[in-house]
Parts: structure tokens; C-alpha cells; sequence
């Protein structure tokens, strides 16, 4: 592990890098484009890191405004190391956000809200698009009904999590970020409008 970032920082947050894998192929990600890098930061895993791994790196919890769970992959496949580093740091009073494609219930098939509404203060969730083929088209998922199933944990996340902010991108063809933004605050979450290409 030791070529591997498991944590960076950007601005006042502390990252967290806690998986390679993900549920989805999405065409505008810069790993699909040969980077393996966000600022300056190389995010490559060799392999899965364990909670061990990164409670060692947490650092002064006092320093940052919160941790991100957020790398180069999707947090919620690698659900133990998060849940367990999350409650650390929540002991500790630190703040804590998972960046997340919104499809964990489809993977782990069964409602994990509850399970992060413990250690869990804020979600950022990508939604991308408004229509399935847009969604396919650009995010490539791995799984069937993906679509469905982050649209239906974008509605079931405010009932868990008192911070619930959904992204889209502006500049992927065929995406109605309006039509984006009806969806998400008729969730009771918070719409974020983010640019192609600005990443962190």
C-alpha cells in the first residue's frame, strides 16, 4: 500500500480513498481517460486498504471541517472499512461525508441509509442524469436498473440523513439539468450544479 494516497487533502477536508472499485464506467471520469490523479494527488489502489489502514491517517480530527469518503472508486463497495473509519472519526468529533453514486442498496441488496445514518453526517450523491439513456450512456453501470435504484435512494436519503446534496453535470450530451434539479428538490435534497471537466 505504501505507493497508494489513502488520504489527501483539498481545501480544509481530509479524503478518504477507500476503494478502487466501482459500480459504474463513466465516460467523462478521468480514470476512463488515462489519469489516475485528482490535483496532485495519485489515487491508484493496488488493493482494498483496511479500517486499520486508514484510522492510522486520520490525523487531528480538530484540523478539518469534515472527511470525505471519496477516492477513486465507489465508498459504499467497500462498506465495513467505511462504517467502521466513520464511527472513529464521529467518536472522536470529527464531521463526516460520503461521496457516493447512490447505487449501495443495489449492490449490498438491502437499505444501507440506516446503517450510514449513524456515523454519517452529509451525502453527496451523483445523479448525471435526468433520462436512463442518458444515465447509460454516460455512466456505463455495471448492473441492471441502476438508474432506478439511485433515483430511488436520492428519495430515501433525506429521511435518514439531514444533508443530502445531488449532483449533475452541465455539458453531458442530452442531460436536462433542470429537469435534474425538479427531481432532486421534490426529494427534499440539495441540487448541485457542477461543470464537465471540474473536478474536487
Amino acid at each position: 500500500m505504501s505507493n497508494s494516497t489513502l488520504v489527501y487533502d483539498i481545501r480544509n477536508s481530509r479524503y478518504l480513498n477507500i476503494t478502487g472499485r466501482c459500480t459504474l464506467r463513466c465516460q467523462f471520469c478521468p480514470k476512463h481517460n488515462g489519469s489516475k490523479q485528482v490535483h496532485e494527488y495519485q489515487l491508484d489502489l493496488s488493493c482494498q486498504p483496511k479500517a486499520e489502514d486508514i484510522i492510522a491517517l486520520l490525523g487531528n480530527v480538530e484540523q478539518f471541517d469534515e472527511y470525505v469518503f471519496c477516492g477513486y472508486g465507489e465508498p459504499t463497495l467497500n462498506l465495513p472499512t467505511l462504517l467502521t473509519v466513520a464511527q472513529v472519526i464521529k467518536q472522536k468529533g470529527g464531521r463526516v461525508r460520503v461521496n457516493t453514486d447512490g447505487l449501495g442498496n443495489l449492490v449490498h441488496r438491502r437499505n444501507i441509509l440506516p446503517e450510514l445514518a449513524q456515523w454519517v453526517d452529509s451525502l453527496s450523491i451523483s445523479l448525471n442524469a435526468d433520462t436512463e439513456q442518458a444515465y447509460q450512456l454516460h455512466c456505463q453501470p455495471k448492473l441492471k436498473n441502476s438508474y432506478q435504484a439511485v433515483r430511488t435512494f436520492i428519495t430515501l436519503a433525506p429521511h435518514y440523513i439531514d444533508s443530502v446534496q445531488v449532483s449533475a453535470i452541465e455539458g453531458l450530451a442530452g442531460v436536462d439539468i433542470e429537469a435534474c434539479r425538479q427531481f432532486v428538490n421534490s426529494c427534499g435534497a440539495e441540487f448541485k450544479h457542477r461543470m464537465l471537466g471540474v473536478v474536487g
